[in-house]
């Protein structure tokens, strides 16, 4: 009778012990430096940090800035004119500049509020009550005119090498803060639009990528991690199971001196046992009371789905992770905010978002988090100012648009930058994307120019050899 021998890494790649998004296959591809040690374990900050983590709230499809937070009263006065513009898809399309173009006005009326008096419209009237809070970019530019691209470099810095993401730059930069959970997740993440490669760890080691939760258009009460709870075997089986191949790698560690392979594996396999004991708590909203429930707007209709991903970012970040990124989206192939031909669906999203936005910042305040947080709002890029084909939408526009941040030692209630008069392109205190993650970067105690990995012979950066930071932006 033939007895088959397995190897070490058949051992691993059969065990029952579950790996979540951990990516088993990467991680027995490539090799992780310094693999003597976890490589999630904390690391010291280039300089003193203001914030300790991140939230980013993905809208993705490009949201109009001009009908939100960018106020130009000039649309209005001018609503229905023609005018030459410099539009990014017929530049794109045809290399013609100047093409006439048919402005239009916003659909929603814009107030002032909070003692800074910033402007935002009927739109987000929840998230208005906290402009006080807010410190508005409005001179966003950036590469790309179609979703691909531009989501790519919003979230890679390019366009379309194979990059690594800003969380797993940021992951493999800081570590984590909490050894039982990753330290980068995000929560329904879309499938298109650069998909995986959005959260992914590209060259840098895979124990870096994001850990996904849910998927964009399916329901935020069944994201969950992926493989978190084995159901074949029960947890003493499943102990005694991850005992023995600790022991049998450990084993292996002195005759294979410098196996980054089989340390990474280690590191993971035991992020993964421990996260089945502490993840579950971490992501049951049962736990929170129904007040901070009602603050985000579960149980209800319109913004059960978004609250519950705001919600579970709370709890993600009250844990110690590091880079939480919430995504609203519908993973079809035009994004959830694409409106090229019925601009008012913007309202539908809004009411869905506009309530959880709130309270999450809301929540972060009194919990005292918002002091080292960084919530950050914004898309792939903004729309034009004028109607697309002369219809009832806008199209995208990556020359000027706004995002804004909240907390983590950045100007609350200010202004930064500013586009035309029109809306259409940045002119003051321009902020390229390279600059707003150098910014970021900062803001976590990360010199940008100092966070390298070396790749092919060569020395990659999540910031390429751009970015500058953005000190008029830090209170």
């Amino acid at each position: 009778m033939s007895q088959t021998i397995l190897t070490r890494r058949q051992m691993l790649a059969a065990s029952g012990c579950s790996f979540g998004q951990l990516a088993l296959t990467g991680l027995l591809q490539k090799p992780v430096s310094a693999a003597s040690t976890n490589p999630l374990t904390p690391r010291q900050p280039h300089i003193t940090p203001r914030a300790k983590r991140i939230i980013f709230l993905f809208m993705q499809g490009g949201p109009s800035h001009v009908d939100s937070f960018d106020y130009k009263p000039i649309l209005e006065k001018r609503d229905g004119e023609t005018l030459p513009f410099d539009d990014a898809r017929v530049i794109a399309n045809t290399g013609k500049r100047g093409s006439q173009q048919l402005l239009k006005k916003p659909l929603w009326n814009f107030r002032q509020y909070g003692e800074s008096g910033r402007w935002v419209s009927d739109l987000f009237p929840e998230t208005a009550r906290h402009s006080d809070k807010l410190c508005l970019v409005h001179s966003m530019h950036t590469e790309g005119v179609a979703h691909g691209p531009a989501t790519l470099f919003l979230h890679c810095g390019s366009t379309n090498f194979v990059r690594p993401s800003m969380g797993a730059w940021i992951n493999y930069g800081l570590g984590s803060e909490n050894e039982n959970l990753p330290g980068f997740v995000s929560i329904c993440p879309s499938p298109g639009n650069g998909g995986a490669r959005n959260y992914g760890s590209a060259f840098l080691p895979p124990v870096f990528q994001g850990t996904t939760m849910g998927t964009a258009g399916g329901p935020a009460a069944d994201a969950r991690i992926r493989d978190l709870v084995n159901g074949r075997l029960s947890r003493r089986q499943q102990l005694r199971q991850f005992e023995l191949l600790r022991s049998l790698n450990n084993s292996q560690l002195p005759a294979d001196s410098g196996d980054a392979e089989l340390e990474a594996v280690i590191n993971s396999f035991e992020l993964a046992w421990r996260m089945q004991s502490h993840a579950p708590d971490i992501l049951d909203l049962s736990r929170e009371t129904p007040a901070t429930q009602a603050l985000y707007g579960i149980n209800e209709k319109p913004t059960d789905d978004f609250g519950r991903q705001c919600l579970m970012a709370r709890r993600l970040s009250e844990a110690g992770v590091r880079f939480i990124q919430v995504t609203y989206g519908d993973g079809t192939p035009n994004p959830a905010w694409d409106q090229h031909s019925n601009l008012p669906k913007h309202a539908d999203h809004a009411r869905r978002v506009d309530k959880p936005i709130a309270g999450l910042l809301e929540d972060l305040n009194q919990r005292g988090l918002l002091e080292d947080t960084i919530v950050w709002w914004g898309a792939e890029f903004g729309r034009t100012p004028y109607a697309q084909n002369r219809g009832t939408g806008r199209d995208h526009n990556p020359n000027g648009f706004t995002v804004w941040l909240a907390g983590g030692g950045l100007k609350q209630g200010f202004a930064y930058g500013s586009t035309d008069d029109f809306g259409h392109v940045a002119v003051k205190n321009k902020m390229h994307m390279h600059d707003l993650h150098a910014t970021l970067l900062h803001q976590l105690g990360i010199d940008h120019r100092r966070l390298t990995y070396r790749y092919s012979g060569r020395d990659f950066r999540l910031t390429d050899v751009h970015g500058e930071v953005a000190h008029g932006l830090f209170s």
